[in-house]
């Protein structure tokens, strides 16, 4: 094996040396090495080799996205993202499982309850046709609560985690054995779409110190042996996959090694514009940030896994937004541009699989989040947390189409990386060629990537008709922090480009022949030559084209190009058939609420023919252009305003969306879906819109009418064989948010009063005096929570003590931005703040405003825990890690209280929701937090009120909502408070905690929730736990906002009675 690899990177680097420096030499001379086709012997359907993954022998540009199931807890609502997945031109999706979501405690195991049954993911994608990416943990990292681990493993009884302790492996095992065994019936060759299965997560670990020596780390390789051989005897047959954290690592490749453990696909996980909105966290990996600094990956492929293809398992989709992070995240970092750039030059690294992490980001409700992130987890991702789609949706959505027609980018090996490709040196270009048909692909950017400056070029490029440069009239223009692909000899259907400066973004076949759709930045010009192209036999006025339309008439000579729009002719060219398409003159016509002012396309369009085929070059301003081949192709042209809502709908369920079996929609904000009649005549379009909308439709010669959304639109065929109609403006008018109120409100802390009794189920007796925590306390007992089967929210301890303390010293650990306050006897001794940078907190309380019995004192510790860190660190324990008295007494005992049930929560009150939903708040164990509870004893009293003084009050209030059919309703609740405020607050709805508002540390104030947690046809319970840490008490607004309302085929208003259980008697013993 040793010596075949060292021929096969020899191979490689004469391939390389011998084009990268030379970019004037024939592409027919490209040397051909042959490649390994691998499988993993038990599944030949899904296959790979150097250049790509092949899926039931058709090549495969994996363009995928990531989303977490248990971050929307609403199985209802997964069919709204895999929908809009599809819809961003992907043809896969990955999802991680969560252990914790399914083990809520050491003997049980859910994959039913409420929205656990991940296998509906299957269903849908199987509909949609997309491929699976199935990443099952038992570690995921995620910035999950643990990092997906259960949190009653984290004592320390399981040993260190992550390794071949039997413990752990017999602790991990019922999971991941039901979790194979439920996704094996849906794997790719035997009607599934699931086609690569993970191993652990970024658990680099092969290697003892420097990977380049090969010293093997066989306590790691034998938890991996384990973990695989646990998914192959339960069912798994496709690709076992890993993605190593970075490129130092070097695991489980195995062109990299022979040692055990190997997977049989490698792949490298890269966050270039880091993981944060924290730039700093990632320095160690990354180097100090800067802007647009891109990473190179190629040499590390070619080194580690040369026989396989270059695999980003996770590639930076966003960033996650911590505690101190921007309201709202950290968009501008990786917007719009960042997708246009990275994406492209990941391209040019010769990826040809890659899933962006997140595509949709979702929301940490309850416990699920770690310490480090607030409730949201946006993630500034493609796909909002709100669902609500924008430019960079987008623009991924464009590049994506891209790669999903682009056969030949499938299988290409690069041939050169160098600024001497471009008449300006500032430019630098990346050359990717097919070895088996020189298909070619100049991946062209900023030499200096960070640059922002505006510049022109021609390129030199190799084609099937020897050297050339282009574009033969004019330049290319390239933006600061944008990339483009220029292409030569490009296959498109039976048709041939030998060059185009201008993008493509898709093509469809119709009935034999390909409609081709192109795009350029507003304003700027591309030139293509057709292979074979004949200009169409018409007539019309001649001239210069401009804003107008021209007219129809016999052609004349004389001035070309005059009458742009119907008829244009070159007089050295015969004749050319170039239409404006209708197009919104609004610079953001998908916007909500966008005006409805319609122009015409304004494209200088110029042809001449020479006996190989036809040249073409226009100028693109705001709209479509269409030109007419009298063979019957279309070249539809298309500013960036005009592609962003451009769509490229199947009419099949096949992932690899065959070009014949697509259609073309140009208008809507989103098109979900598209369908044939069965009488061929009309396509039926599913999606969703915001405004009047003009819709325009390419299909088959057999369709005439366009169907939205089940109804039938007035339709007309244009002259160049599309399909229009306008879509009515949605009547949204009919819809409004009720006011949040009245509130009820309550004391929700009656354990800090010396009379309050703690002798219920709710309590247990803290007395502990080991730990198999690696981490013992200062103090005894151990007063950790996770010994006593409590794990997440709010924790109350309750210290008993007699003699005459003058103070406490108190040390407690909770994680990042966590807080504490202490009461002695009922009256108020101090609290920690906490911030965004401290994990645990320490403070010598004084006595001296509290009176200290003779008899016996208590004093009540009030916790808040954001949950276990990450990685190694799930072991760190949250609790008090020092209680010592001062003045000369000792504690004699401690309860603590959580978590109503504690590990039994789940079977005893709540399988749907499941512990993680809720805390220790007496109002959460008591379950005010809950539809149906009666709170009509309760005063009324409103949260922007709010009280005076340190304490707990719950407020609860009961709301109605009716969405009116047919619309799309996104929703989002904001609070609000000065930021010198020092309280935290909990937002539930319906009993789920959708919200942890903290202004003193964080700045999250908008908290969306979706439908399903949400009733949008019946009664909605509101609640809000605010938590004064400060003599000055709380005052908190609190409100709800319509984040966006779209017309849309998709239906909100499901029965989602199911996940919204209501109260029960036995909630009241743990008072």
């Amino acid at each position: 094996m040793a010596v075949l690899l060292a021929w096969l990177r020899l191979a490689l680097w004469l391939l390389t040396f011998s084009w990268s420096s030379v970019p004037g030499v024939l592409a027919q001379n490209t040397p051909v090495t042959t490649w390994p086709l691998h499988d993993d012997g038990l599944n030949k359907y899904v296959q790979w080799d150097h250049f790509s993954f092949k899926v039931d022998g058709k090549r495969l540009f994996v363009f995928s996205g990531e989303m977490h199931y248990w971050r929307l807890p609403v199985k209802e609502m997964w069919p709204d993202i895999l929908q809009k997945i599809k819809a961003s031109g992907a043809n896969a999706f990955s999802f991680y499982g969560n252990w914790a979501y399914h083990a809520p405690n050491a003997t049980t195991v859910d994959f039913q309850s409420g929205s656990r049954d991940f296998t509906q993911l299957f269903d849908i994608a199987r509909s949609l046709g997309l491929y699976v990416i199935v990443r099952p943990g038992s570690y995921v990292n995620a910035e999950a609560n643990a990092g997906g681990l259960p949190l009653w493993i984290t004592t320390g009884a399981y040993g260190s985690l992550r390794n071949n302790d039997t413990r752990y492996t017999a602790a991990w095992e019922p999971y991941m054995t039901e979790f194979a065994s439920l996704t094996s019936g849906h794997e790719a060759g035997i009607g599934g779409n699931a086609f690569q299965y993970q191993i652990e997560n970024e658990y680099g670990q092969q290697w003892i110190g420097d990977p380049t020596l090969r010293v093997p780390n066989e306590t790691a390789i034998d938890y991996m042996v384990l973990l695989e051989e646990n998914a192959r005897n339960n069912g798994i047959a496709i690709p076992l996959m890993h993605n190593n954290p970075n490129m130092y690592s070097r695991s489980w490749s195995k062109d990299w090694s022979n040692e055990r453990g190997n997977v049989d696909v490698y792949g490298v996980d890269s966050y270039p514009a880091c993981w944060s909105c924290n730039l700093d966290e990632c320095t160690g990996t990354n180097g100090a940030y800067v802007a647009f600094k891109i990473q190179l990956y190629y040499d590390h492929f070619q080194s580690v896994a040369p026989t396989q293809p270059g695999f980003l398992p996770e590639f930076q989709g966003g960033s996650y937004n911590p505690w101190g992070g921007p309201q709202g995240g950290c968009g501008s970092n990786t917007g719009a541009d960042f997708a246009n750039l990275y994406y492209r030059h990941n391209i040019a690294e010769k990826s040809t699989a890659m899933s962006l992490y997140m595509m949709y980001g979702g929301t940490n409700w309850g416990a699920i989040g770690a310490p480090i992130v607030a409730t949201s987890y946006d993630y500034s991702a493609p796909l909002s947390e709100d669902r609500s789609i924008g430019s960079k949706f987008y623009e991924t959505k464009n590049l994506a189409l891209f790669t999903r027609v682009a056969e030949d980018l499938r299988m290409t090996e690069r041939l050169g990386n160098s600024t001497a490709y471009s008449t300006n040196s500032a430019i630098l270009t990346t050359e990717l060629r097919n070895p088996s048909n020189n298909a070619g692909f100049y991946v062209t950017v900023h030499a200096d990537t960070t640059s922002s400056s505006v510049e022109s070029f021609q390129l030199n490029v190799n084609t099937s008709r020897g050297a050339l440069t282009i574009p033969q009239n004019g330049s290319i223009i390239l933006n600061g922090h944008q990339s483009k692909i220029i292409v030569t000899d490009f296959n498109f259907g039976n048709r041939s480009l030998l060059y185009s400066t201008a993008e493509v973004l898709t093509y469809a076949v119709f009935d034999g022949a390909p409609a081709l759709v192109l795009w350029v930045p507003d304003g700027e010009s591309g030139e293509i030559y057709i292979k074979g192209g004949r200009p169409a036999q018409g007539q019309g006025q001649s001239g210069q084209g401009q804003n107008g339309q021209g007219q129809s008439g016999q052609g004349q000579q004389g001035n070309p190009y005059q009458g742009q729009g119907q008829y244009g002719r070159d007089h050295n060219a015969g004749r050319l058939t170039v239409a404006n398409s209708w197009q919104h003159a609004s610079s953001n016509p998908w916007s909500n609420g966008a005006s409805n002012h319609w122009r015409r396309a304004a494209s200088n369009v110029r042809s001449s023919a020479d006996a190989q085929g036809l040249l073409v070059s226009f100028t693109q301003q705001k709209g479509m252009t269409v030109v007419q081949l009298d063979d019957g192709l279309r070249i539809v042209i298309v500013d960036r305003t005009s592609a962003y809502p451009f769509w490229v709908p199947t009419l099949t369920a096949d992932p690899s969306a065959p070009v014949n079996e697509t259609v073309l929609v140009q208008g809507p904000y989103l098109v979900r879906g598209a369908s044939m009649s069965s009488d061929a005549q009309t396509i039926e379009l599913t999606g969703d819109y915001t405004n009047a909308t003009a819709v325009e439709v390419f299909a088959a010669e057999s369709v005439n009418t366009i169907s939205w959304n089940g109804q039938s639109l007035k339709t007309t065929k244009t002259q160049y064989g599309s399909l229009t109609a306008q879509v009515a403006a949605p009547d949204t008018k009919g819809f409004s948010l009720p006011a949040l109120g009245p509130w009820k409100v309550h004391d929700s802390l009656p354990e800090r009063l010396p009379s309050y009794s703690d002798s219920g189920p709710a309590w247990v007796a803290a007395s502990h005096m080991t730990t198999t925590n690696p981490s013992p306390p200062a103090t005894l007992p151990v007063l950790y929570v996770d010994e006593y089967g409590f794990h997440n929210g709010i924790h109350l301890w309750r210290g008993y003590f007699s003699g005459a303390a003058t103070g406490v010293f108190l040390n407690v650990q909770g994680g990042t931005a966590f807080g504490w306050s202490a009461w002695l006897n009922g009256v108020f001794v101090g609290s920690f703040l906490g911030n965004f940078t401290q994990t645990a907190g320490n403070m010598s309380l004084s006595f001296s405003n509290a009176t200290v019995n003779a008899g016996e004192n208590v004093l009540l510790v009030m916790q808040d825990n954001n949950g276990h860190d990450q990685t190694s660190g799930a072991l760190n324990p949250r609790g008090i890690m020092n209680a010592t008295l001062l003045g000369g007494s000792n504690f004699t005992a401690w309860k603590v209280a959580g978590t109503a049930g504690g590990d039994n929560h789940y079977g005893l009150l709540d399988k749907i929701r499941g512990g993680l939903s809720e805390g220790g708040l007496t109002a959460e164990r008591l379950g005010w937090h809950l539809p149906s509870f009666d709170d009509s004893a309760w005063n009324t009293s409103s949260p922007s009120t709010g009280f005076s003084g340190p304490g707990v009050h719950f407020y609860r209030t009961v709301v109605p909502l009716n969405v009116p059919a047919g619309l799309d309703v996104s929703l989002a609740f904001v609070l609000s408070a000065p930021s010198s405020q020092k309280f935290r607050a909990q937002l539930f709805v319906n009993g789920y905690q959708y919200g942890r508002f903290n202004p003193y540390i964080g700045h999250q104030v908008n908290f969306p929730v979706p439908p399903g947690i949400l009733d949008y046809s019946g009664d909605n319970t509101i609640a809000l736990a605010v938590w004064a840490q400060s003599e000055e008490g709380a005052q908190v607004g609190i409100d709800w906002n319509v984040q966006y309302v779209a017309a849309s085929s998709f239906d909100v208003k499901f029965d989602g009675s199911y996940l919204r259980p209501g109260w029960t008697h036995e909630r009241l013993m743990f008072a």
